[in-house]
């Protein structure tokens, strides 16, 4: 039996009001686009809000940076200045973390953001954060990784230093305390 991802109407009035918040303080990452309409999706899709609350709770800083006319859709992306401070040290996925003989991380991130309801940012949907601001100049954050590459053990991140964005690579398996990962909500 699936247990029910909803918030109680309180947390929901106060999530919603700390999301309107952001988006009226940073109205440069979303050009155009009115809180009311993006409200009126939130209050109608309580698992959506779910989501948005536990990249709230881990440090993510949900904001919306793009709308997809064609399925009528608002992105929420996490925002914070630096990779979501309650996802880090995690490797890539299952088949990672469980090729760790010693020292495992806690966790993967492709488990973690599947159970959040969220997808990990692709290359393009990083780099387009990137374009709304500043981020991950002293972490980095793990992105979706294309199976040609994940087969052969590795996995991707980025960044943003000497004001470039770059992508790199890793071992799947591999951890650090400033690596986490962002993700997407679509709405």
């Amino acid at each position: 039996m699936k247990t029910k991802k909803v918030l109680s109407q309180q947390q929901s009035e106060e999530l919603i009001a700390v999301l309107k918040n952001r988006f009226l303080e940073n109205k440069h990452r979303h050009p155009g686009m009115i809180w009311m309409k993006i409200e009126e999706k939130l209050q109608s899709s309580p698992e959506q809000l779910w989501s948005l609350h536990q990249m709230e709770a881990t440090g993510g800083e949900p904001d919306v940076i793009d709308f997809d006319e064609t399925n009528q859709q608002y992105h929420f992306y996490d925002c914070s200045a630096e990779s979501p401070k309650g996802r880090r040290s995690y490797c890539y996925d299952r088949e990672a973390l469980d090729s760790r003989k010693e020292n495992k991380p806690q966790n993967n991130v492709l488990d973690v953001a599947a159970a959040m309801g969220i997808a990990l940012l692709t290359e393009n949907q990083y780099r387009k954060l990137q374009e709304v601001g500043v981020f991950d100049v002293k972490t980095s954050s793990w992105i979706a990784t294309p199976p040609a590459i994940r087969k052969l053990g590795g996995a991707l991140f980025c960044d943003r230093r000497y004001n470039c964005v770059f992508t790199y690579h890793n071992g799947a398996e591999s951890y650090y305390a400033a690596r986490g990962f962002r993700g997407l909500l679509k709405l």
